[in-house]
């Protein structure tokens, strides 16, 4: 007699209705030919693309407005408009966290082109106000409407298992990181040829194309939205009556019915829960944000050293080519260790998350021997100023390896809630970033240019210490972590419920001739034995 499985009781730990107790539901792992993971390589890169845009607008956009301080200033009369960038980084550090969360419950798409709306939008309000208050209010609806790189990098996990999501995380990296420099480079040019208000029309010029080319050419990449929408399809169709995750769940409630007042605040408070409660996200998030924050302090303090050599600035604005360039190197230089990961896990080694903190070991390094080398170079005539852009190129390399190592090793670490995980970082970088427009400009001028760099080189020294620690004691640490523990056995055994699958049923999914997708006779023990595994222990296989 045929058997054909049915959905569990327990769907992410809620029930299902009982009016849908043995229907067929479909799941991302059972049914992953549905899913993002399994899109061609083009298709993948075609959206990455799409990705690397939307990071390197959002951080153009936080960049660039460093060049529009002084002739704000001029123009209202005032000597705070730095306070632009405190306005549009700490938000965006809450965008971050905002935005992550909701995304992994209502799908990406839509939740990246709210952001890019919201963006668009402020930027309009700040080329339009009459008034500095109107700018500053603009700044602050952009940076609570920038979703960053947590949610980009959590499309990156929809479609990258975590064996072979380096060269993904990378690309998504480096975009993210070259955004920020790639504003600075054009800002200069804009201040000094044109009129303050231009600084904001080229953002939104960047912004609307950037949302345009999102819209046509992105495709929803979370599972439980793309499974929802092909179980829809199989109704509409007759293929069988079956649903989605996200269908089940919600089945017979109204849109304003699907989350209790309960879930929204876990939703919402599940990024800073992560950040606060887990060392891993915790310390490596500040070291982010730190090396970010640094950065963001250069497009200020680039000033107060490059005008020892009376540098325009256009001039100061290409001295960030070099930090540019070095995120180039750095990028490259993980491909041999990609690869060197690559062999040893086709030799069937098993891996450890903390492997991907192997290269940052050595990287880490550079960013306070940078910051330590710039003191003394930066000091003004008569030594040459090529020694300060000597240096930037140690710390861009440093920045961008903290940036990269640590997203793919939380990403590794944290699976399907990376969004969340990566929140903490963003939110780190961005708080961080947003803070230093606050103190770099007293600093270097009380301090003087060369102390300053030195307290930033004691800084760096610390905060680059727990790379070694996660790196060595990572294991245990997780192990003590309930949720990353939780997630590593989880996607273990979902992992071998995906092999056996692939290996016994290589044709399973393909809808031809109008055939549900399921399980059926031989090979149903064993399979059934993975899905004991994953959801309630009450009886969820019904055998007709």
């Amino acid at each position: 007699m045929a058997t054909t499985p049915t959905t569990p009781t327990l769907i992410d730990g809620k029930p299902i209705p009982a009016a849908l107790e043995g229907k067929r539901i479909l799941d991302e792992y059972e049914d992953f030919d549905k899913t993002a993971n399994a899109w061609s390589i083009k298709k993948k890169w075609t959206l990455l693309t799409v990705v690397a845009l939307c990071q390197t607008s959002m951080n153009f956009n936080a960049a660039i407005y460093s060049n529009a301080v002084e002739p704000l200033n001029e123009h209202f009369g005032i000597t705070y408009a730095r306070m632009g960038m405190v306005a549009f980084l700490v938000p965006y550090a809450f965008g971050c966290e905002l935005w992550a969360p909701w995304s992994e419950e209502l799908g990406r798409w839509i939740m990246m082109q709210f952001s890019l709306l919201g963006v668009n939008a402020s930027i309009l309000i700040c080329a339009l106000s009459p008034t500095f208050g109107g700018i500053i209010a603009g700044r602050v609806i952009g940076g609570l409407s920038s979703a960053g790189g947590s949610v980009t990098m959590g499309m990156v996990a929809d479609m990258f298992d975590s064996d072979s999501q380096a060269h993904a995380v990378l690309w998504a990296s480096l975009w993210s990181c070259l955004g920020a420099v790639i504003g600075g480079i054009c800002g200069g040019p804009i201040q000094q040829y044109l009129p303050w208000r231009y600084n904001f029309w080229i953002q939104l010029a960047f912004g609307g194309i950037t949302q345009i080319v999102h819209y046509f050419v992105a495709k929803e990449t979370r599972a439980t939205q793309m499974l929802d929408k092909e179980a829809q399809r199989s109704r509409k169709y007759g293929k069988g009556e079956m649903y989605g995750p996200n269908e089940a769940l919600n089945w017979g409630k109204k849109w304003y019915q699907r989350f209790n007042h309960k879930e929204i605040l876990e939703t919402m408070w599940r990024p800073y829960r992560m950040l606060f409660t887990e060392p891993i996200v915790l310390f490596l998030s500040l070291l982010s944000g730190f090396a970010d924050a640094l950065i963001f302090s250069f497009f200020e303090s680039y000033g107060y050293v490059f005008a020892q050599w009376s540098f325009t600035p256009t001039q100061i604005s290409l001295a960030l080519l070099p930090l540019a360039a070095s995120y180039v190197l750095g990028y490259f230089s993980f491909f041999p260790v990609v690869a060197r990961h690559k062999a040893r896990r086709l030799k069937g080694e098993v891996l450890p998350p903390e492997s991907r903190l192997w290269w940052l070991l050595f990287q880490v390094a550079l960013l306070p021997l940078g910051l330590l080398g710039s003191a003394f170079v930066a000091s003004g005539p008569p030594l040459h100023w090529s020694g300060v852009l000597v240096f930037s190129l140690l710390i861009g390399m440093a920045n961008f390896s903290i940036y990269y190592a640590t997203i793919d090793y939380m990403v590794a670490s944290y699976g399907e809630y990376s969004a969340s995980a990566t929140g903490g970082n963003g939110f780190a970088r961005d708080f961080l970033a947003g803070m230093c427009a606050l103190y770099t400009g007293k600093m270097y001028k009380t301090l003087g240019i060369r102390n300053s760099q030195l307290v930033l080189f004691g800084l760096a020294t610390l905060f680059c210490l727990p790379v070694w620690v996660f790196y060595y004691y990572g294991p245990e640490i997780r192990k003590k972590s309930r949720f990353a523990e939780q997630l590593a056995i989880k996607k273990e055994k979902k992992n071998g419920f995906k092999s056996l699958a692939i290996e016994r049923y290589p044709g399973r999914g393909s809808g031809r001739g109008g055939q549900t997708r399921g399980f059926v006779g031989r090979g149903l023990g064993e399979i059934e034995h993975w899905t004991r595994q994953l959801v309630s222990p009450r009886k969820h296989w019904n055998v007709t």
